[in-house]
């Protein structure tokens, strides 16, 4: 996926900062896709809780696609 030498150490503080931010903008890509590709597969958000470590309650409420949709839409992620 990766090659760990490529990524910053912390005594780069200015390069290490921007893949701390490039690597937090991939994982929530990601985590938000997969729960689309999960929720049109049929998991429940029971299901896709326990696969991020949370409850259902705490991933529908921050993962929802319609949830989502408005808090892009209010400016906030």
């Amino acid at each position: 996926m990766f090659d760990s030498a490529d990524i910053p150490t912390p005594d780069q503080p200015v390069e290490a900062f921007a893949a701390v931010i490039a690597l937090r903008r991939l994982a929530s890509t990601l985590e938000r896709s997969t729960v689309d590709h999960a929720l049109t597969q049929g998991w429940t958000w029971n299901q896709i809780g326990q696969a991020l470590g949370m409850t259902a309650q705490a991933a529908h409420k921050r993962l929802s696609p319609t949830r989502r949709t408005a808090r892009d839409q209010k400016g906030t992620t």
